[in-house]
Formats: C-alpha cells, structure tokens, sequence
C-alpha cells in the first residue's frame, strides 16, 4: 500500500497545474492545411497570372467582363509588390508606423527558464524549424539575456511537431490590453452595396510587424542551438493580437 501510494505521488507529480504554454506555429505558410474550413466565395473563379513567374498567380471572378477584367488585371499587375508569395518577399510594416511593444510590470522580476532536454526526434524538428526562422531573418542570437523562455514540442493531427514558446512568465508580467475587436457583422453590413469586393489573406500577418528594439530580448528563447530572440513580433505573446 505505501508502495502503490508513494507510486501515485509520482504521477500526480508529473502534471503541473501551472504550466501554460503559448503555441508559435513555425509554419511559414500553414494555411494549407485548414483549406477545407476555409470560406470559399459563392461564384466561379479563375486564376490570373500577374508576375514574371507562374507561380505568380491570385483568383478573380469568373463572371467579370472582359473590359473590367482587363482592367483589374492590369491593376493588379502594377501593383504586384504588395504581394507575397514567400516569406522573401514580405518587406514587412514601417516600425515608424507600428511595431510591438511590452507593457512589462514595473519591479516584475526576470525569469530565465532552464533548457529543457528533448529527445532525438524532437531536437531534429526544433533544428528544423530554427533553420527556417534564420532563413527568413526573423530571429536572431542572443547573448546574456535576463528573460528566457523554453521550446515545447507539440504533436500536429498531421504527425509533423509543433515547435511552440512558452511566455508563460513573461505574460505573467504584462497587463492584459482589453483592445476591442471589429465587429464581423460591421464589417460586412459596411461593404454592402460595392460591386466589386476584394478578399485578401494576410500571408504571415504576426511576422510582418517589428519588435520595438528594446524589447527584443524579452522575447528570448533557448535552444540546443543557442539563445535567441525574434525581431518580428511572434505569437504568444499575450497582447500581441491587440497589436495586430
């Protein structure tokens, strides 16, 4: 009985009530893999070729004639720059216009969380998802931070990991932005009467807003590969949707 007690400790021990990690999809373009819950418009469409590549290519409606076809093509192709087809091309928002800034707690004390060791195939898929990040210039390393998050691992539907950060202490130590969101019905009672309506995805929306510079090492992360920081604003953070 003290055997099967002292057994029991041990697993209720295992769980920790108070760990809350906040998920970063690393996925540069994870849109794919919700392409059936996505809306889809009620009429025909036809794909448009508006760069030099073929993969250069956005949907318009089916029904339009073709003078306004001819047109919006036209349009569209003058204006190609504010489209992005990888993560290269996302030039990102002007910091001098906005960027994301921590509201950290006045005498909030530092945490620097301790690595945490994984298992093979986890640190081949956190080597993975760091080769991306670096690629695409949205992190980089770090020394001597004084707040320091840790990498978790969570298993997709899909099989394939998801590398998350866990802000846990630093959210702690940051006052919640009550921004309100938009209103969907406004939104859409505010397009009403346009002939034309223009649906955009945002590709990488979070990624493409700045960290304030002084608040990038707050941001810090560890890895077998080292200590890092994001210099754009991931997700995570807990007022980061209030900024976007």
């Amino acid at each position: 009985m003290a055997r099967r007690c002292y057994e029991d400790s041990l697993k209720v021990g295992l769980t920790l009530p108070g760990l809350t990690v906040n998920a970063l999809d690393l996925d540069m373009d994870p849109r794919h893999l919700y392409e059936s819950e996505r809306p889809h418009p009620d009429e025909d469409l036809k794909e448009v070729q508006i760069g030099p590549l073929t993969t250069h290519v956005t949907k318009i409606g089916a029904s339009l004639g073709s003078e306004e076809e001819d047109r919006l093509v036209d349009f569209l192709r003058r204006n190609m720059d504010v489209f992005a087809w990888a993560t290269k091309d996302m030039l990102g928002i002007d910091p001098d216009f906005i960027c994301h800034r921590l509201s950290v707690l006045w005498g909030a004390r530092p945490v620097a969380q301790k690595r945490r060791k994984h298992g093979e195939e986890k640190r081949k898929a956190i080597k993975e998802e760091m080769s991306k990040l670096l690629a695409a210039g949205f992190v980089r390393e770090v020394r001597y931070p004084t707040w320091l998050a840790n990498v978790v691992l969570v298993k997709k539907a899909s099989g394939r990991w998801r590398m998350c950060t866990d802000y846990t202490d630093l959210n702690r130590a940051c006052p919640k932005d009550p921004y309100p969101l938009p209103s969907i019905d406004r939104l859409v009672d505010g397009v009403s009467g346009f002939a034309l309506l223009s649906f955009m995805d945002a590709y990488s929306g979070y990624n493409q807003i700045r960290m304030h510079p002084q608040d990038v090492e707050k941001i810090a992360f560890i890895t077998e590969e080292g200590a890092f920081y994001y210099k754009v604003m991931p997700f995570g953070l807990k007022n980061a949707g209030a900024t976007y």
